[in-house]
């Protein structure tokens, strides 16, 4: 008798590559590796800040459906922590200065599409975000608060207070994952639009990499 996999495993697997390939586009390998500055630093702040704007919105509006509500959590907002960093990291003006590059633009009109129609859509991009937050996004806020010499200013986006154990909160979002009454048609879709998320994620990077040689030249 074959075993039957669980969904959030078969999603882990599936988008595995996907997943391996943003992490290790060009943009964030130097970030990470020490060559990337704080100006590249900041920009990727700021393209968070207009990601998490949209997907945090569509959070309030999937908050009165039975299947996406059951994901959300405020412990997981980081809007206030994205505005507060880039008070510190730009200034109070910040606002007037900050603009959305082309693939975020896509990126924030997808989720906002996805999300007026479709909860395992929203889902999809839920996880792709909070999930990999709480896992390689840790990571990333303490080489950056090494890099630059944050304290706490600068990496909120990072740091998950109100959470006291990453890996046991992430074991219930999977067994959420595995509760969801979605058949199998709607699960392949739901992976499809991870690997959509991810596909944003990586071309961002190039979007980033592009902006910065363009300033350069």
């Amino acid at each position: 008798m074959t075993a039957v996999i669980p969904f959030s495993a078969a999603l882990r697997d599936r988008s595995k590559n996907a997943h391996s390939g943003s992490e290790g586009a060009g943009f964030m390998t130097d970030l990470m590796n020490g060559s990337g500055t704080r100006d590249d630093y900041i920009a990727l702040v700021v393209q968070h800040w207009f990601i998490y704007r949209a997907l945090e919105a569509a959070t309030e509006r999937m908050r009165v459906d039975p299947v996406a509500s059951v994901f959300i959590s405020d412990k997981l907002t980081r809007l206030p922590a994205l505005e507060a960093d880039l008070d510190f990291l730009i200034g109070g003006e910040w606002r007037r200065s900050v603009e959305a590059l082309p693939t975020t633009r896509a990126y924030v009109a997808r989720i906002e599409r996805v999300a007026a129609t479709w909860p395992g859509g929203f889902v999809a991009h839920h996880y792709t975000r909070y999930l990999g937050d709480l896992s390689g996004g840790i990571h990333i806020g303490r080489l950056m608060q090494r890099r630059f010499g944050f304290e706490t200013n600068g990496i909120g986006f990072y740091l998950f207070g109100d959470i006291a154990d990453p890996a046991a909160f992430k074991d219930v979002y999977r067994s959420q994952l595995d509760a969801a009454p979605w058949d199998d048609a709607e699960k392949e879709r739901v992976i499809d639009e991870v690997l959509v998320a991810y596909r944003f994620n990586t071309e961002l990077f190039v979007d980033l990499a592009r902006a910065k040689a363009a300033q350069v030249a």
